[in-house]
């Protein structure tokens, strides 16, 4: 049985690349010694096969074969479409 792949969700933030996405993913964790609450940013790119992922959108995605250099994650789905003409 194929192992569970990561699934991520996250807003677009450029779509200026041909078939590709840079979704920008937050997670939220405490300091191991403070205690503060800590909202940390990770960038990925992301394979988006018809362009359908528009800046802004919140988007689901999963992790897959390396495409390229630096892709590593296919868009899943659209969660969300933004309201940015």
């Amino acid at each position: 049985m194929r192992e569970q792949r990561r699934m991520l969700v996250g807003t677009v933030i450029s779509d200026k690349m041909d078939k590709t996405v840079v979704v920008s993913v937050q997670r939220v964790t405490q300091h191991p010694l403070y205690g503060k609450v800590i909202r940390l940013n990770r960038k990925y790119k992301a394979h988006n096969e018809n362009n359908a992922a528009k800046m802004g959108d919140v988007v689901r995605i999963r992790e897959c074969r390396p495409i390229s250099k630096d892709k590593k994650f296919f868009v899943e789905e659209i969660l969300e479409q933004s309201e940015l003409v």
